[in-house]
Parts: structure tokens; sequence; C-alpha cells
């Protein structure tokens, strides 16, 4: 998913959005509630997707509780829920889990995410990431009691527990109080396919915030060996390619990150070799080093790509800081990472998963870009998913 915090991806229209091919955009409860307010969205617009445009795409929120991290200077997280100071007025908010789902459900996302208790994962602190399991999973109950269209919207829970894999541990403890919800909500039939209460889906937090790719892949490892395969599994707040395919392999089926928008606003595009950095000079217009003459990919179907915009003419933009270079950057960045997700769904179906990871492997550390040998990691982690590099 690529992430429209505030309802929108920065400089691109809505029906460039859905002629990108993107099935689902993520926005944030939190922003949304500051400005315009949530409320304001339901009642003038009747919902985010009106609000937008028009329903091009489904839409998916989080719950507002990664904010406890992004702007922890400007919170307090209570077991009641979390007061904020607006960082725009200085104003206080709490927000409760009551209040993240009706926000939620004023927005009229798709699916949303209930309130966790998010701790930095580089924090020092057993107790707190302890406290921040049990709190997750009380705040899950909360959320389930106030949500007001649990037919219309999807309610996911989300995986807290720090990157303790051990037997036992963190994420055992939170994996099983979900899975015990997931049970008691279901029907005594085992044939019915629309059980009540059975939950729709699952999300594993508390990464992607600067702990070692080896603790990493190992919890999200652990989440998806454990996690039910018949729903979805959603991994909150990653989006590079490498870690993509990684996760894929390992069993994920959902992400989200801002990445592939924010680094095209600094003027890097993405390609399955790594990162093309437009702004170098080796990409001005007429130096042939840089292959500044072609586009950034021929085979890509975006605007920039589909219409022969070259390398050299994006260089150029960017230098005179032309915003139509952060445009286009930005349908191909998002296009890309919609065409990976794609191949990698072709290939799991025709059963050639194994040889599209391989091949992206190869491509991405050749000798021909600057990414250097394969990580450890990326081989421990492929290793685990029955593909040997």
């Amino acid at each position: 998913m690529p992430v429209g915090t505030k309802g929108t991806l920065k400089g691109v229209l809505p029906d460039e959005i859905a002629a990108m091919n993107c099935p689902l955009i993520l926005a944030n409860t939190y922003h949304l509630e500051i400005q315009p307010g949530t409320e304001l969205i339901d009642s003038v617009f009747g919902g985010l997707h009106n609000f937008m445009g028009e329903k091009l795409y489904n839409l998916l929120t989080d719950s507002g509780g990664f904010q406890m991290v992004s702007l922890a200077s400007l919170s307090v997280v209570t077991e009641n829920g979390v007061l904020f100071q607006s960082p725009y007025t200085g104003k206080h908010m709490l927000l409760r889990p009551e209040d993240s789902i009706r926000c939620q459900n004023d927005i009229g996302a798709d699916i949303i995410m209930q309130l966790d208790d998010v701790v930095s994962s580089v924090l020092s602190d057993d107790e707190r990431f302890r406290i921040a399991v049990f709190r997750t999973l009380r705040w899950y109950d909360r959320c389930v009691q106030a949500h007001r269209a649990p037919k219309q919207q999807n309610l996911f829970p989300i995986m807290q527990g720090h990157l303790d894999v051990s037997k036992g541990g963190l994420r055992e403890l939170c994996l099983a109080g979900f899975k015990h919800r997931d049970l008691i909500g279901n029907t005594n039939n085992e044939n019915d396919k629309d059980k009540k209460g059975r939950i729709p889906g699952f999300a594993i937090g508390g990464l992607a915030g600067g702990e070692s790719k080896e603790d990493f892949w190992k919890v999200v490892d652990h989440a998806c060996k454990n996690l039910p395969d018949d729903r979805p599994r959603y991994l909150m707040g990653v989006g590079y390619p490498l870690d993509l395919v990684v996760c894929t392999a390992l069993g994920v089926d959902m992400y989200d990150c801002v990445y592939p928008t924010r680094t095209a606003r600094f003027g890097v595009a993405l390609v399955d070799e790594g990162q093309i950095k437009l702004k170098r000079h080796e990409f001005a217009p007429g130096n042939s080093i840089g292959n500044s003459g072609i586009p950034i990919d021929s085979n890509c179907p975006c605007e920039a790509c589909s219409r022969g915009v070259s390398r050299g003419r994006l260089h150029a933009l960017l230098k005179a800081n032309n915003s139509v270079a952060a445009q286009l950057i930005t349908q191909h960045n998002v296009t890309y990472m919609m065409g990976l997700v794609n191949r990698m769904r072709k290939s799991i179906l025709e059963k050639e998963f194994p040889e599209f990871v391989k091949e992206f492997i190869g491509k991405h550390f050749s000798s021909q870009n600057e990414n250097g040998e394969i990580p450890q990691w990326v081989k421990d982690a492929l290793n685990a998913a029955g593909i040997i590099l």
C-alpha cells in the first residue's frame, strides 16, 4: 500500500492513483482527526472515499498507534489511551481505543486497525514491552466493543511483543491472546464460512523501527508460522523492495510504507537493481555514463517511462526544483512497487516463486550496482523459507 497520510498521495491526482493499479491505500487516523477532522469528513463528504475524489480504490486506516513513537515527545500513554499534543496548535487530544474506532468508522475505510500500544523496537525496557503486549490485547477488546460497522469494515488486531520470539515469550503470548479471541468468536459449525466474530486479518507490528535485520526477519518468520494461513498477514511499515521479496517468501501478504513516495521526492527512482539517484551528475543531459538519454525503466508502464521521459530530463527538472519531477518519479515508484507485488503473486500462482526470488536477488546484488554482496540475513531468511541461494 502506498501511504496517503492525510488522504492523498503528495503530487498525485486520484485518477492517477487508480491508473497505477493501487487496490488499497493507507491513510492515518490521527492526522485526519487533527485536520480536517473525521467527523467533518463523514458529515460533509460521506467518508474518506468521497473526500479523496471517488471510490477508485480501497482504503485502510492506521489507528494512530504509530504516533506514540513518531510523536513520542508529544504524547503520554496510559491505560485509558494516549494523550497527544498537536504539533500544529499545541492543543491536547486524548485518543482512546473507542476514539480511534469512532474516527475510523467516520472515515469509512474498508480495513481499520485496532489502537495498539506501540513501543520503539530499539528501547531497552523488558517490562514496558510486557505491558504493551497485554495492553494491546485489552485495547483490542475495547475496539471490538466500540466498532459500529463490523460488516462493512474489517478490524485487524496488531501483534506486539518486541523481538521476543522465544517459547512462551512476548510474541507468543500476544499471538495466543488473539488466536483465543478468534476461536471464541467463531460458531461451532466448521462449514460456516461467515463465522461471527472471526478475525478477518492480522497485522504484525512493532518492527521497522531500527532493529537489526536479523531480529527483523526472525520476528516475521515466527509470526507467519503461527498465524492462520487463510487470512491476510499484514506487515506494518515495511516497504523496501528487498524486504518485500524476503518477507513474502516468509509468508506476508500485505505491506505499507512511505518509502516509495518519500524517496521519490528526493529524486530516487526504484528498479529491481536498486536505487537510481537521479540528482547525481552522471544523469545530467548528455552524460552517456549514466544513460541519461533513456527512461528510468523502458519496460515500466508509468507515466514517465511510457512517455519516454529520460533520466536526463528528470535530472534537469530536479535541479530546477520543478515539482513535476517529484510527481513523475512518485508515479514511477508506486507503479514499480505494485508491479513487483503483482509479479510475485503471479509467480506464486504459477508455482515459480523460488525462481522469481533468485532472479530478483541476482539483479539486486549484481556486480553492476552498488548494493554489494548478498547480506547474510537475506540468505538466512530465504533459507528458512526453503529457498536456497
